[in-house]
């Protein structure tokens, strides 16, 4: 059985995340989405929120997609659930050159181990968790991003937290 591991933050899940989902389930017998924690970010949902909102959304997508939680390095967590595959998404030049550097550390880490690069769908390309957290701080329509629930999950977090310039 063929294993791949999609790992990120999804902080939140949009809809460049969901369709590197739908298409990399198709590589594999068992794909596992890795949402992970990551130092260097502040995460606007916890862990156990953006798990909840991972699992949710690929919840019609069938039972060869598996949602994990994961704070190690990811060559470690990709061994631990028998993976042979990474898959990563990219959506632009910038993208490659940042992914291109860590699948070859990742190699370095573990050969037996490929990472498998998706272009994200055309219409979603422009599509970053950063991005998408920025336009609802500012009050701006995110509905075109991300699913519809997680449109009122990123609204309701943001009339919690505060919107910027207000």
């Amino acid at each position: 059985m063929r294993t791949g591991v999609y790992p990120g933050t999804f902080d939140p899940v949009t809809l460049g995340h969901m369709d590197i989902i739908r298409r990399g389930a198709k590589l594999v017998d068992r794909l596992v989405v890795g949402v992970t924690t990551n130092p260097s970010k502040s995460p606007m949902f916890t862990l156990d929120e953006r798990l909840a909102m991972v699992r949710r959304e690929t919840a019609d997508l069938g039972d060869k997609i598996e949602i994990v939680a994961f704070d190690s390095l990811l060559m470690d967590f990709a061994e631990r659930m028998g993976a042979s595959i990474i898959v990563r998404g990219l959506r632009a030049v910038a993208d490659f050159e940042y992914e291109y550097q860590m699948a070859g550390m990742n190699q370095q880490l573990n050969n037996r181990v490929e990472t498998v690069f998706l272009m994200a769908d055309v219409a979603l390309q422009p599509i970053a968790s950063r991005l998408v957290k920025e336009i609802a701080l500012y009050g701006g329509a995110i509905d075109r991003f991300v699913p519809e629930k997680v449109v009122q999950e990123v609204v309701a977090r943001v009339e919690k937290i505060g919107k910027k310039g207000s």
